[in-house]
């Protein structure tokens, strides 16, 4: 009796003690919000607010016709396109006013606690109620940000969160989406608490021995009283899994004194035997746990991670991690997931990172704002090297269309605020190895405004010293030598190799300028190579994919390659961009967004081009998305993906034929066959009969045939490395479209409301080939538990809304977006069905995260 008494006083004591560590909740809060548009409808109608709008955040307002929704949101990417729109900002209607309303209880046995809810970003100029009382604002958003629920939340009852969101009042020069569109948030404390983003890690000192851990902390206390309070610090290693795994070192209790309704930050200085390195191929990661403790009870527990690295940018060797030369083979990536808009997505995230490192790019430049939180995420589990940028302009409005409602407007006020928020938040992560302070600034070009860069450096430097601070410089023929660079740790120069902003030889120019003895280097944007997939004679506004073309400020990635090659002091590239996104479509853009670079036009030069701007505005081009991107909008490579793949992975055997062999028109007419591979030279067979052989010349990175006159049947291309064969490849003229192959990235899914799965759906001939030129109209349908989330075909000009399951093929391939409907199980099957193709199927296992 008395054991069983004993165990039973065990059991009670164990789920106390539990219950106590248990002082810091969070819980995602993305699910049952509920949505209202105002201000411009899709349709370009209106909807005027009440008088008062602040009505709509009162408990008491009717909401119940109001549709219910689960976060993350964009409220333009589910609308159809309308040709009379910008396709600068996608030809999606996105500008609105959107409420949205949730209603959650707290129970009364939470008295005493802190609540705040944590956005990791809304669109834009955000304003937060709580039980019809204000509480918060955030304008900008791409800011995560938090607000304080504490004052004004009822326990035991119902509450009601509101969120105002006004997309009129902001000005983009790309599509950037409206809505709660990244994740939310609910975090429940203690009074005595570690303050958001209150701990970081600094890595001072590494060697093959050991390695230190600087973990500083802050923590907040909302006591109208003086507390003392005791705190540790333990550090773990994380498993393959992302899970705290063994226990490396722990410190001894800290004594920290916080007066009333202040923070207070301490700092512990750990030593870590035998560190495990972060490197590109094996991401190593930590986790610190800080334990507070106010009389000896444990009040908070906060947990971030962090890695052991070394990054050093310099200017004779280029940028080093962990003391080896890391060439920077980046590209620049607006935030839309193509399809899924702007809408946060961590499957559609990984989907891209993986096809860009497959391609051997490693490294991402969040162009030109905060990224979501779980982009850094992702590149520290999959070994990526970020450039974290922060604005698009400081006090000099750039975009005139925007009315003066881009940044400029919140400059003055929000700068500290929303670079501090950034800088605190990413800071732990191993993969950011850049603070950029924005992009292409106007004040670039004015001595007496330098200052401005100064004073963003050093609020950047107030929350951490360990990264070099620098920023996307355009016009470099002028801006690298005219004092702006001095100002950076390490200099970012957009399309230097360019001969009207920069020139071929300005790498060298730099490196040897007087005062740049130490000044690192490195190209912060370039190419601009602009191309269609699957297109190679230019017709219905898209763009040859022989890759050949690229608008004024741009170059071809042969030139950025050969002065990168001639310059190695230079730490390497970040290529505009990787993915095709929504808006921006140079050359067919009908509005401001041909003027990328017009910064430094003279005014004679701009009115010149605002005429050249008004005269192609009347052709109002179809064109929503642009064409930059080595990857097109739905994900398919385009032929210069593997152009760079050549380039960046030269020890993996590749070669690659462009164009495709389908050309009955052009039958005995010169079609010129491209190749590119990693070998050094290669041979190029048509119809089994040679065409030659031809080497790589120094600086020359694809190899031509000119004058290849076609015929129908098979191109053939064996690539050679040191003398030996290393790589082949065929294409040949495929027969009429039979078919449909449907192949789906992968066979499960869960039904959390948030994985998909990405479906590639073809067009091929009787034999299984892919048709290059088909176009015939697929129609998608689920059967089981899920949806259809969204169809692409990766066409710049195709207008049809993403939500429809009916589309054309475009050049052979379509995309299918799928979840698994909430809290279901069983099996989904995708079908795909075209006249004259029959139908074709995939099926889905749906697991339930209660199973």
């Amino acid at each position: 009796m008395k054991r069983n008494v004993l165990v039973l006083l065990l059991t009670y004591l164990s789920f106390f003690k539990g219950f106590t560590q248990s002082t810091r909740t969070e819980e995602n809060f993305d699910a049952d919000w509920l949505f209202a548009r105002y201000g411009l409808q899709a349709d370009g109608s209106r909807i005027s607010e009440p008088t008062d709008s602040s009505l709509l955040a009162s408990t008491s307002f009717d909401d119940s016709n109001w549709r219910k929704l689960r976060l993350p949101h964009d409220w333009a990417v589910e609308c159809n396109f309308r040709a009379d729109l910008d396709g600068r900002t996608g030809k999606l209607p996105w500008r609105a006013i959107g409420w949205y309303r949730k209603h959650f209880n707290v129970p009364s046995t939470e008295k005493g606690k802190q609540f705040y809810i944590d956005f990791d970003g809304a669109m834009a100029n955000a304003e937060v109620w709580l039980n019809g009382n204000k509480i918060g604002e955030q304008p900008y958003g791409y800011t995560s940000f938090r607000v304080d629920l504490t004052p004004y939340i009822s326990l035991g009852k119902e509450n009601v969160l509101a969120v105002r969101l006004n997309t009129e009042e902001w000005g983009s020069r790309w599509y950037p989406g409206g809505g709660i569109y990244r994740h939310v948030h609910l975090v429940k404390t203690e009074p005595v608490h570690v303050a958001q983003w209150g701990v970081s890690v600094n890595t001072p000192e590494i060697t093959n021995e050991y390695g230190m851990a600087s973990v500083n902390v802050s923590v907040l206390n909302n006591l109208a009283k003086t507390v003392q309070l005791k705190y540790t610090v333990d550090i773990y290693e994380l498993n393959k899994n992302g899970d705290a795994g063994r226990k490396v070192v722990t410190s001894n209790k800290q004594d920290l004194e916080i007066k009333a309704n202040q923070s207070s930050t301490g700092n512990v200085m750990l030593k870590v035997a035998n560190p495990k390195l972060w490197d590109l191929s094996n991401t190593n990661r930590y986790m610190v746990r800080v334990s507070v403790l106010s009389e000896n009870k444990p009040v908070d527990k906060y947990e971030t991670f962090f890695g052991f690295r070394t990054i050093r940018f310099t200017h004779d060797n280029g940028f080093l991690l962990n003391g080896k030369r890391v060439q920077l083979q980046g590209t620049c990536n607006h935030g839309d997931l193509g399809a899924l808009g702007a809408a946060a997505n961590i499957h559609g995230l990984q989907r891209q990172l993986s096809i860009l490192k497959s391609m051997g790019c490693n490294a991402l430049r969040t162009s030109h704002n905060p990224p979501d939180p779980e982009l850094l995420e992702l590149a520290d589990k999959m070994g990526f090297l970020v450039m974290d940028e922060a604005f698009d302009c400081f006090k000099i409005s750039k975009d005139d269309k925007s009315n003066g409602k881009d940044y400029a407007r919140l400059f003055d006020k929000w700068h500290e605020k929303d670079l501090s928020a950034l800088v605190k938040r990413d800071r732990n992560h191993p993969s950011v190895i850049l603070w950029s302070m924005g992009n292409e600034i106007p004040e670039q070009h004015y001595p007496d405004k330098f200052y401005l860069f100064e004073e963003l450096k050093n609020i950047i430097r107030k929350y951490d010293t360990s990264r070099p601070v620098t920023c996307g410089v355009s016009f470099p023929k002028n801006t690298a030598f005219n004092g702006v660079e001095l100002v950076m740790d390490v200099h970012g120069m957009n399309y230097p190799p360019n001969k009207s902003y920069g020139s071929p030889d300005l790498y060298e120019r730099f490196l040897n300028f007087k005062g740049h003895e130490n000044l690192p280097g490195f190209a912060s944007e370039s190419s601009s190579t602009i191309s269609t997939r699957g297109e190679y004679f230019s017709k219905n506004f898209q763009v040859s994919s022989y890759d050949l073309r690229q608008p004024g400020w741009g170059t071809l990635p042969d030139e950025d390659f050969a002065a990168l090659d001639k310059s190695p002091g230079i730490c390497g590239e970040f290529v505009w961009t990787g993915f095709d996104y929504l808006g921006e479509p140079t050359p067919f853009n009908s509005d401001a967004s041909i003027l990328l670079n017009y910064n430094g036009l003279s005014k004679e030069e701009l009115e010149k081009k605002k005429a050249e701007l008004e005269k192609i505005e009347k052709n109002r081009p179809p064109s929503r998305s642009s064409y930059f991107g080595i990857i097109d909008l739905a994900g398919f490579p385009k032929d210069r993906y593997y152009l760079y793949q050549s380039r960046w992975n030269p020890d993996v055997p590749m070669v690659h034929i462009l164009p495709h062999w389908n050309f009955p028109d052009r039958v005995g007419k010169i079609t010129p066959v491209f190749i590119y591979t990693s070998g050094d030279e290669a041979e190029l067979f048509l119809n089994g009969k040679s065409l030659g052989r031809k080497k790589k010349q120094p600086y020359e990175y694809r190899l031509r045939w000119d004058s290849v006159s076609y015929q129908p049947g098979e191109l053939k291309a064996v690539a050679y490395k040191n003398g030996k064969r290393w790589a082949e490849s065929l294409v040949k003229t495929t027969e009429a479209p039979a078919k449909l192959k449907i192949s789906a990235d992968k066979s499960v899914i869960k039904s959390d409301g948030e994985d998909l799965i990405f479906v590639t759906i073809s067009v091929t001939d009787k034999n299984g080939a892919m048709v290059p030129t088909a176009n015939n109209i697929i129609s998608c349908k689920v059967e089981g538990p899920g949806e259809i989330v969204a169809t692409d075909n990766g066409d710049a000009t195709c207008l049809i809304g993403f939500t429809n399951p009916v589309r054309p093929a475009f050049n052979g391939l379509m995309l299918a977006i799928v979840k698994a409907k909430a809290n279901q199980s069983g099996k989904l099957k995708l079908i795909v069905e075209s006249e004259g193709l029959g139908k074709s199927s995939v099926t889905i296992d749906v697991k339930s995260l209660t199973h």
